[in-house]
This record gives structure tokens, sequence and C-alpha cells, in this order.
């Protein structure tokens, strides 16, 4: 598949680390595609590097890996993306009565905020639950991770499915879009026990079934 990441911070950097050498055509969409760190992660992952609209034009799965106070800009200048598998890794943080939280809950979520701003796209949640080091490497777990996804398309959930196996995940179908109101909350729960509650960040949720007698 032809993937564009957007975004290449921590998160794009490990999702294109874990998608090095499983035969993905990845390009890395960024503001200045030039920089010295963003050339060395191009020649580390093999990726091709763009703007990031550019990158999004040729890519069939166009993935946001943002920080959530450029999201709504950045996507703006994407274009429509009619008819494209979006992948929402973003997570609506902010400092809420002065500590890290949410920004929006109960009734709606960023990833319905993302489908709003892109209302032809195929938009689905995901790797939102998860720190930037296991999404580079799951090899290391003892268990296979779980990885949750919300989205209205099935088809681009199956896609997005393959592409979280590619990464080493188990996908999980919470259901529609609106489960994204489910997922986004799962992300306070690892980053509270992550950098609250000392269990660090090399950790991930992971669904482990009892074995059938």
């Amino acid at each position: 598949m032809k993937i564009a990441i957007v975004g290449t911070g921590n998160v794009g950097a490990a999702i294109a680390r874990g998608l090095a050498g499983k035969g993905h055509d990845v390009s890395l969409g960024a503001r200045d595609p030039k920089t010295s760190a963003v050339t060395r992660l191009a020649v580390e992952t093999g990726a091709t590097l763009a703007t990031p609209w550019a990158a999004a034009q040729a890519g069939d799965i166009v993935l946001l890996a943002l920080p959530w106070a450029a999201a709504a800009a950045a996507i703006a200048d994407l274009g429509p993306l009619a008819g494209k598998v979006v992948i929402d890794c973003m997570n609506p943080l902010g400092m809420v009565d002065g500590v890290l939280g949410l920004l929006v809950g109960h009734s709606s979520s960023g990833a319905e905020l993302v489908q709003s701003l892109l209302p032809e796209a195929r938009v689905v949640k995901t790797l939102n639950q998860v720190g930037a080091e296991i999404m580079a490497d799951t090899s290391r777990l003892p268990h296979r991770p779980a990885q949750f996804m919300a989205g209205d398309d099935g088809a681009a959930k199956a896609m997005v499915a393959n592409l979280l196996r590619d990464l080493g995940f188990d996908p999980m179908d919470a259901g529609g879009l609106t489960k994204a109101r489910l997922l986004e909350p799962l992300a306070m729960v690892w980053i509270n026990q992550a950098l609250l509650r000392g269990k660090g960040r090399d950790w991930v949720f992971a669904a482990v079934t009892a074995s059938q007698r």
C-alpha cells in the first residue's frame, strides 16, 4: 500500500520505523522535508520525502500524526482527501483545569472532529492507545499487543487492520467512529500509568484469552 505519514515527530517517526521493510511505499509528509532529522529518518526507513500535501495526495492511506493544537490548520492544507482512508492517531489533549486532559469527550471526539474537517474521507481512529516506543517495535513483547480501531467504513477498517498487523498489533474493531469517544479516554489511562504512576512508556494493552480446556 501507499502510506502517507503526515507529521514526523515521535509518533510519525515510530510508525515509519515500524513499517520499514514491510513492503509498503511510505512517504513522509513534513513541513520542511530537507531538515537533517527528517532526511535521516527517510534514509533509515526507506521512505520518500514530500510536503504534507504531496504525500497525502499520493497515499492510499493517510496517517495523521500531528500535535492536536496544529491539526486543524494542517488538515486544511491537505485538501479534501476524497475517498482516501485517513488514520487519526491523535489525541485531543490540552490543559483542563491545570492538568493534561481531553478537550472533547462525551458528545464528540477528536476523530469525529477530524471527520467533520474531511467529510469525503474515510476516517479510522487507531494507534492512539500506545506510546511511540512500542509502535516502532512490538517484537520484544511477550504477547501480541491489542490495538482498537473505530470507523464507519468497513472496507477502510479492513485496510487499517492489515496495516496494524504489519506493525505487530492485534486489531480489534470497536465499532463506528463515535466509539472514538471510548478510545481517546483509553489513551488517558495509558498516559496516567506511563507518566504519573511510574510504569514508564515501554508497555501496551493486550487482550489475553483464556486457554480452552
